[in-house]
């Protein structure tokens, strides 16, 4: 069985690649009848953006392009979230754990967040939570799920954020180091100013704290810490790779291979890294599946080669996710329990 939890309905802040990330969407399921280039087509483009925003990423249109695309690649189960930094309601929590007053960074990330944090929480979870019955009804089961940042400190602030909705998920990631979003590439230029084996010690033990925190059902991208190539020889890291193996298996919380960095940065390795993958395999983690799409294009994406990866690392089973409750469910089998739950 194929699943999908990690997947995303828009990526933020807004750009011109956002344009032609969508477009480009778009036309993965309606091409433009149009020589491309030409001024009918930059015309015809325009009209289907001007559609998408018009319609915004919470409409059932946009939604039935995912759906569409799970049905195309056979993924039976669909999770959506999103970060839990786009919501407004969150702004107290991420304003005081997010460094946005320093005049090295924090001007720029106060910017950033101003411009992502754009949608409303609630809406969210009504939107998903109306489009089940459809998606069952088409054979593919659709969950809601939210990705939220993890500070060390921030656990009861965090846990009263989540506690208000009624989530079947929740992935933990970890984006900042001491309040610096080290995955963003205005900011790159931080890694120059640590020692890379300590950074990473210091990454690993946030991850390890996040899990145990118990506020997650797994935890993402273990090793996004990567994402601009900035790492030590990896030998160094393993013992700090089975630490968080070991801490998650104590904590009982699963993971994700996910192939975001894979196609969408510099690094272009999945989470976690071969090496990482088999001790975690080895210590006994579990794992679900994850495209960390932000299109409806890239759901699924590299889905068959991440349940081959799993199969033949040993692994026979993927994590699924219902009411919060986690369900093993056979790789190659159809899932077997009460889809009407």
């Amino acid at each position: 069985m194929k699943v999908d939890y990690h997947i995303h309905l828009e990526e933020g802040p807004y750009s011109l690649s956002f344009i032609e990330k969508s477009l480009k969407a778009m036309e993965h399921f309606d091409a433009i009848d149009s020589p491309k280039h030409t001024k009918e087509w930059l015309e015809k483009s325009i009209d289907r953006m001007k559609e998408r925003l018009d319609e915004t990423e919470y409409s059932k249109w946009w939604l039935d392009l995912y759906l569409q695309e799970a049905i195309n690649k056979g993924i039976k189960v669909v999770g959506i979230v999103d970060h839990l930094y786009r919501f407004k309601e969150t702004k107290a929590y991420f304003t005081k754990y997010m460094d946005v007053t320093s005049d090295e960074i924090g001007v720029k990330q106060a910017s950033w967040l101003d411009k992502v944090m754009v949608r409303s929480l609630d809406e969210f979870v009504s939107f998903i939570n109306s489009q089940k019955e459809i998606w069952a009804s088409k054979g593919v089961q659709l969950r809601l799920g939210i990705e939220a940042d993890y500070f060390v400190g921030g656990e009861e602030e965090l846990a009263a954020l989540l506690s208000k909705y009624d989530f079947d998920y929740v992935i933990g990631s970890v984006h900042f180091n001491h309040g610096w979003g080290f995955d963003n590439p205005e900011l790159q230029h931080k890694f120059a100013d640590y020692g890379l084996e300590e950074l990473y010690r210091d990454h690993f033990d946030t991850v390890k704290k996040a899990a145990e925190s118990k506020l997650f059902d797994f935890v993402a991208h273990l090793d996004n810490l990567k994402v601009f190539n900035d790492r030590p020889d990896e030998n160094l890291l393993l013992e700090m790779y089975r630490d968080v193996a070991q801490t998650l298996v104590a904590s009982d919380v699963a993971t994700e291979i996910n192939p975001g960095l894979y196609y969408r940065y510099p690094v272009k390795e999945m989470c976690p890294s071969p090496a990482f993958l088999n001790v975690l395999v080895a210590e006994g983690v579990k794992f679900t599946m994850s495209s960390d799409s932000h299109y409806p294009n890239d759901l699924g994406i590299f889905s068959d080669d991440i349940r081959r990866m799993l199969l033949d690392s040993g692994v026979n089973e993927v994590a699924t996710f219902l009411k919060r409750q986690r369900i093993m469910e056979p790789l190659q089998e159809e899932y077997s329990y009460d889809l009407a739950k």
